[in-house]
Parts: C-alpha cells; sequence; structure tokens
C-alpha cells in the first residue's frame, strides 16, 4: 500500500495539505498504541506499525519535494541515487554559476556572490514557471509518461540547483 492509498487520496503533486492533516489525525487518533494496551501482543504490533506509517506518509506528503520524488519513485520514473541523468542543456546553463562558485572559493567577493544568489533564484523560478501547468493538472490516470519525465527532469535541476545554495550559503556565513 503507497501513502497516497493510505490516507485514500489521489496520487497528484498538488495535494489537498487541509485534507491531509484532518486523515492524518484521525488515523494518529485510530492507531495510538495506549488505545491497544489490553490487545494482544500481535495486535499491539500492527498498531504500532500502522502508526509509523500513518508518521512516515504524512511527513512525506506534507513536503513537496518529498512528495513530488515519492511520486515518481512509485511510478518508477525516477533511478536510484546517482543513476539519474540531468538534462545536459541545463548543465550547460549551470556552467557560468559553477566558475563564479570556484571563483569564490579562492576570492571571495560581495558582486560575484549576489550574482550567483539572483542568478540561482531567477534559475528555479525559471524551471519552476516551465513545469508549473504540468505539476499542477497531473492526474494518476494520466499515464503520459513524457508528463512523469518532465517533472523528474524538475525534480532533478531542482535537487542540483539546491546543492548550489548550500555550497553558497557557505560564503554567507564567512
Amino acid at each position: 500500500m503507497n501513502y497516497f492509498d493510505f490516507f485514500e487520496i489521489p496520487i497528484s503533486f498538488n495535494i489537498d495539505t487541509a485534507d491531509l492533516k484532518r486523515k492524518f489525525y484521525a488515523n494518529s487518533k485510530k492507531f495510538h498504541p495506549d488505545f491497544y494496551t489490553l490487545e494482544s501482543e500481535e495486535k499491539q504490533m500492527e498498531v504500532l506499525e500502522m502508526s509509523t506509517i500513518n508518521n512516515e506518509a504524512y511527513k512525506t506528503l506534507s513536503d513537496f519535494d518529498k512528495s513530488m520524488k515519492y511520486i515518481l519513485e512509485i511510478k518508477g520514473v525516477l533511478g536510484e541515487e546517482g543513476k539519474n541523468k540531468i538534462p545536459q542543456d541545463f548543465l550547460m546553463e549551470m556552467m557560468d554559476i559553477n566558475e563564479n562558485l570556484m571563483e569564490l572559493e579562492f576570492d571571495f567577493d560581495q558582486s560575484t556572490f549576489d550574482k550567483v544568489k539572483d542568478d540561482l533564484k531567477r534559475l528555479e523560478s525559471g524551471i519552476f514557471h516551465e513545469v508549473q501547468d504540468t505539476l499542477e493538472n497531473y492526474t494518476d490516470d494520466s499515464t503520459n509518461e513524457e508528463q512523469l519525465n518532465e517533472i523528474k527532469n524538475y525534480y532533478l535541476k531542482k535537487r542540483y540547483l539546491l546543492r548550489i545554495q548550500e555550497n553558497l550559503n557557505k560564503f554567507a556565513s564567512l
């Protein structure tokens, strides 16, 4: 059973967070171990497992990036860590930013730092804009592999930008 089935909600990249939270709290009450202290050990373990699934499922589905990754994994689109290919045109676009990051490592310059920071914001906004309609209109009954690949590419690009942002943040603390 996947997390969407567990909460009885449709697979979507735009999860109704209020509905998700309501179902999470209902399950939290339903599977609270304190209500099963007089049950058999087997039943107590079953309830504990359901409580754990409830918490893990909520933690995953309530976070946009985690739920996106989860959907791509259950749909079999996202490969193992390190086995996914980031689109080559995006990597070419990232060359200037990576060069600027290397410059910052050797000789910090506030204007270069600000430029990289602005470029990252612009890129992140741009890649989201490219896939926004697909994310909003995706339905599980659509078996369009092209849509899922488009979302996968967005996910991979976003993760790449996040790693660069983390590297850039190191300079902010200097």
